[in-house]
């Protein structure tokens, strides 16, 4: 595994080591001592996994209490992952960073706390995405910003989305409630 600090403080892009051969491939996708020794030194307390449609968009959201870093990766198909700084303090605050993750490029994104996620599901495939995270799921502080917010400028390759009523109707990233960078 190796790392690459991104146009973002603290995310970083991970590349897997893939091990391909004529029956398909095996990639690790999590190893603990391996990712301390990349600086994630978080303990991820939940794993969840989301099926997505082709062109189906969900974002951006972030969860505060407890705070919630997230490890995506996906397990089939292509997205294009987007997260957006919302820490107050950050010389980065309310800009965003898009890579594209699939089953095949042996990338995943480490997002710590302080930043709002989504994606969209690229090319005519499902995308099954798979996230580590460092909290525990709290619908209570779960929080969101609208995913075409003008003023965030996110260049998001899909037309015509399909969108969730509740993410349509996020507030914008002017109304909301910036974080700190320390939970």
């Amino acid at each position: 595994m190796k790392a690459s600090t991104v146009s973002l403080a603290g995310l970083l892009l991970i590349e897997m080591k893939i091990f391909r051969d004529e029956r398909g491939f095996f990639v690790e996708r999590y190893h603990e001592d391996k990712m301390r020794a990349l600086g994630i030194r978080e303990d991820f307390l939940q794993d969840n996994q989301s099926r997505s449609a082709p062109r189906v968009l969900r974002g951006m959201h972030f969860q505060t209490d407890p705070p919630q870093g997230k490890l995506v990766a996906v397990a089939r198909g292509r997205i294009w992952d987007v997260v957006v700084d919302i820490r107050k303090d950050s010389p980065t605050f309310g800009k965003h960073y898009g890579v594209e993750l699939s089953d095949s490029n042996g990338l995943a994104l480490w997002v710590p706390f302080g930043f709002a996620h989504g994606f969209c599901v690229l090319g005519e495939e499902e995308a099954d995405v798979f996230y580590k995270v460092t909290g525990l799921y709290n619908a209570k502080t779960e929080g969101g910003m609208r995913w075409n917010d003008p003023e965030l400028g996110i260049a998001w390759p899909v037309k015509d989305p399909i969108v969730s009523a509740r993410d349509a109707v996020l507030p914008g990233f002017r109304e909301t409630k910036p974080l700190s960078s320390e939970p």
